[in-house]
């Protein structure tokens, strides 16, 4: 199931999300401007990698790694995913607001990775752990709003209208099960599994005053 778009009306331009997204470009061209070396030394030197952090070395990765990407189609399909659930969520947020909760779930993600993959030295990438988050909170927020999915019927691709806590249920439950299987993917699920709970608690904790503030429409464009 790759989403599309959704049918969701949003009254705030979603500067955050259109700046979360330019500077994932920005980072990921600034990784494939040198050679294969240059390459592999930003994903370590900038990457959550466990051992590091264990040791007491290299918090600032918690942050850096959620704009490092592994190539171009493990970006682009993190961008789709934030473009499409990104902007409704900072919509009901706010603008900082929303900055604040996409770093702290971003944070939640690399730290239940870090557990996890208890002294690992493999670098974990990318902006899906805190895009997880966003995805947790539009479960929570907008669950009856329409996504414009790809779904594969046997070997034939259609595009379906399905209710959001569908679409993003389904997405949960195939994270979850693959993070039990006990063999190396090369996906930090973990990391999905801890934004995406981060997201959920977040939205759960604060949806009221979330809801009031589109109910009044104080909104700052």
């Amino acid at each position: 199931m790759l989403p599309l778009g959704d049918e969701n009306p949003r009254r705030l331009t979603p500067y955050v999300n259109w700046l979360i997204i330019g500077s994932c470009f920005v980072v990921f061209l600034w990784q494939v401007s040198g050679d294969q070396r240059h390459f592999i030394y930003a994903l370590y030197a900038y990457g959550v990698v466990p051992a590091r952090i264990l040791s007491g070395e290299g918090y600032y990765a918690l942050v850096t790694n959620m704009f490092l990407h592994g190539g171009w189609t493990h970006l682009l399909g993190n961008v789709l995913f934030l473009y499409v659930f990104g902007d409704n969520v900072e919509d009901a947020c706010g603008h900082l607001h929303y900055l604040a909760f996409y770093i702290t779930c971003g944070l939640a993600a690399s730290a239940l990775w870090t557990a996890t993959a208890w002294g690992g030295t493999v670098p974990a990438v990318g902006a899906s752990g805190a895009i997880s988050g966003v995805m947790g909170a539009y479960f929570v927020m907008f669950p009856s709003a329409r996504i414009r999915t790809l779904v594969s019927v046997g070997f034939v691709w259609r595009v379906m209208r399905v209710p959001a806590f569908m679409m993003i249920g389904l997405w949960f439950i195939y994270q979850f099960l693959l993070a039990l299987v006990p063999i190396n993917t090369g996906v930090a699920y973990w990391a999905h599994i801890g934004g995406f709970a981060a997201g959920i608690v977040i939205s759960k904790l604060f949806n009221p005053m979330f809801r009031q503030r589109r109910l009044i429409g104080q909104y700052y464009d």
